[in-house]
């Protein structure tokens, strides 16, 4: 605070008043190029700087809005799973690393489940919040994953899996690690009905996550520049002491080496996904969401 405030302000609150209730997250800078980004342009752009082409991080509240037809949706109910089934412990509880995470996103857990219609077509969307605690594959999230393949199976419809995610919850052990097998089985229950699962791998997408119904996909779609593998790029070279090639992990070197299908900018994706399922389901015929 300066002197004018110092030795004004008791005399003149009404002055400062509206100054200090201005908000200070009006404005944000892009991560790689540091461009300052008035908020509601950086909204309106789907979170993707306009001056360097950067994909930000969104959540699973704006991938549904920016993926369904004209945003409208219906959230799907995830089952509840045993809380904090471990006691676990480290540096903090695990149950208070929950509580913080649902109180800074807002959502009970890493992955949300939401049915709609694409291209006019009846589809289900999963989608993996990173800010809730890295994504990370635990028993809840295992459970939504499944829970999105019966939603799919039930409608006769596709099933888009947005990923992202840095790995298992360690805090869950084993038990997190049993939601890899367990979501590799619906995925094949998906397949066996006819019904396409698209992958779409955003930044960042690692560990049991990778290892499991992420790179299971009838096709694999890449944002721009995202970062996908197994374990990351810094404990590979430490282990092979070898320098990595240039963009090695990052979605456009895993598409000239095969590992992905496309890299589609996220303005895009959209009317990508519409075009997809077209191809893949042709005239079969699937479930219309009910009238509103």
């Amino acid at each position: 605070m300066n002197w004018i405030k110092n030795f004004v302000r008791p005399r003149f609150p009404s002055v400062f008043k509206d100054r200090d209730e201005t908000p200070d997250n009006l404005w944000d800078n892009c991560k790689k190029c540091g461009e300052m980004i008035f908020h509601r342009d950086l909204i309106a752009m789907q979170q993707v700087c306009p001056g360097c082409d950067h994909h930000m991080r969104i959540g699973a509240a704006e991938r549904f809005k920016a993926l369904f037809d004209g945003g409208k949706f219906e959230r799907i109910a995830v089952p509840d799973v045993p809380h904090d089934p471990l006691k676990f412990k480290d540096q903090k509880k695990y149950a208070d690393r929950l509580k913080d995470a649902r109180t800074k996103t807002g959502e009970k857990d890493a992955v949300q489940v939401g049915l709609g219609k694409i291209g006019g077509r009846s589809s289900v969307i999963a989608v993996q919040e990173f800010q809730f605690m890295g994504g990370s594959l635990g028993m809840a999230a295992g459970e939504a994953v499944v829970t999105a393949g019966q939603t799919a199976l039930a409608h006769n419809a596709p099933l888009i899996m947005v990923a992202a995610a840095g790995g298992a919850r360690m805090q869950e052990g084993i038990l997190s690690l049993m939601q890899m097998p367990r979501t590799t089985v619906i995925v094949q229950q998906l397949r066996e009905r006819g019904l396409p699962y698209i992958v779409v791998l955003t930044d960042p997408t690692t560990g049991g996550v990778t290892a499991s119904y992420g790179m299971l996909g009838d096709i694999h779609i890449a944002e721009p520049n995202a970062l996908i593998g197994f374990a990351g790029p810094r404990v590979i070279q430490d282990t092979i002491k070898e320098r990595l090639p240039e963009g090695f992990q990052r979605a456009e070197y895993l598409l000239e080496h095969g590992m992905i299908d496309m890299v589609v900018h996220r303005h895009k994706l959209h009317e990508k996904l519409a075009q997809l399922l077209d191809l893949l389901m042709g005239g079969k015929t699937h479930e219309t969401l009910p009238a509103e």
